[in-house]
C-alpha cells in the first residue's frame, strides 16, 4: 500500500521548501491551541519556552532534532504564525536558520492546516519532508487524543516516497517579484 504523502517539495533558488497540508476534525481554536500552547506542544512536538509574542525570542528542544532558538515573526490568532528558528549546533550541510509558517483555515467544524518550512538545502528536501510529515501526523494524533505514531517506523516508510518526490526538484533562479512579495515590507 502506498503511503499517504501530505507534502510537496520545491526549490526557490538554492533554498528548499517543504509544504504540508492536512485536514483536522477539530475547530480552528482547538488546533490553534495545539500549535501555540507550550504545554500542548510538549506533548507532540517538543519543549518550548520564552517570549511567544511577535518579536519575542524563545528556545525549543525537539526530541529528534535537537536544540534551537527562535523568534516569532508573525502571529495572527487563530489563523497564522511564522517563526524563524536557528539551530544551536548545525551539522555540516545543515541549515543554520529556517522559517516555518503555519496557516489554519476554518472549514465548518474542521480546520485545514498548511505548514510551509523553508531554508533547508535542496539535497535534504526528502529528509525534511518525511520529518515534517511525522510532526503533522503527531499533531493529528495529539488532537485526536491518540498515542503518537512510532516516528522511526514512519520515517522508514515515508523517506522513500519523499526521495522519489525530491528526485524531480532542482535549484531554480528566484523570481524577484515573488520573493519581494514574501518580504514583510515588500522590498
Amino acid at each position: 500500500m502506498a503511503e499517504c504523502i501530505l507534502g510537496t517539495l520545491r526549490a526557490v533558488g538554492s533554498e528548499g521548501v517543504v509544504r504540508m497540508e492536512d485536514r483536522f476534525e477539530v475547530g480552528v481554536e482547538e488546533l490553534w491551541s495545539a500549535v501555540t500552547d507550550p504545554r500542548r506542544l510538549a506533548a507532540w512536538w517538543g519543549r518550548l519556552d520564552g517570549d511567544l509574542r511577535v518579536g519575542g525570542e524563545f528556545r525549543a528542544h525537539i526530541a529528534d532534532a535537537g536544540d534551537f532558538t527562535g523568534r516569532v515573526d508573525v502571529c495572527e490568532p487563530p489563523h497564522r504564525v511564522r517563526v524563524t528558528m536557528r539551530d544551536a549546533d548545525p551539522k555540516p550541510g545543515q541549515p543554520e536558520q529556517m522559517v516555518t509558517e503555519l496557516q489554519l483555515i476554518a472549514d465548518g467544524r474542521q480546520t485545514v492546516l498548511v505548514v510551509e518550512e523553508r531554508g533547508m538545502p535542496v539535497n535534504l528536501l526528502a529528509a525534511y519532508g518525511a520529518g515534517i510529515q511525522i510532526h503533522v501526523e503527531h499533531l493529528a494524533d495529539h488532537v485526536a487524543r491518540s498515542d503518537l505514531r512510532d516516528a522511526e517506523a514512519r520515517w522508514g516508510r515515508l523517506l522513500p516516497a519523499y526521495e522519489a518526490l525530491a528526485a524531480g526538484v532542482r535549484e531554480t533562479r528566484p523570481d524577484p517579484v515573488t520573493e519581494r512579495s514574501r518580504h514583510p515590507f515588500g522590498v
